[in-house]
């Protein structure tokens, strides 16, 4: 890694290597440090406190993607992702009630 100090970051109560985190994101140590430190992998909700890596590197690279395609500053592009991941959510939840028998609601 360049010139960071972050070498380790705390995921789902795992320690994580930055290195294999920017792997698995496609994106270089140096942003995923930076998108770190700017609170991407905060999870303010509450909703899934138990964060993996894939699931980390996923959030990364969506951010890296919203805002290099659309221009998004960090703080819209985390809160985008907060918002499809609620609706994700949601769309389970709602599959489960409509795969369930009508005579059982």
């Amino acid at each position: 890694m360049t010139g960071t100090a972050l070498a380790v970051v705390r995921v789902g109560g795992d320690h994580v290597d930055v290195e294999l985190l920017a792997r698995e994101a496609g994106l270089h140590p140096d942003l995923v440090v930076r998108l770190i430190r700017l609170g991407v992998l905060d999870d303010p909700a509450g909703s899934n406190g138990d964060v993996r890596v894939a699931g980390a590197a996923a959030r990364l690279a969506r951010v890296a993607r919203l805002r290099r395609d659309l221009g998004v500053n960090v703080a819209g592009a985390v809160l985008a992702c907060q918002l499809l991941a609620r609706i994700d959510q949601l769309e389970r939840r709602l599959e489960r009630y409509e795969t369930t028998p009508r005579g059982w609601r």
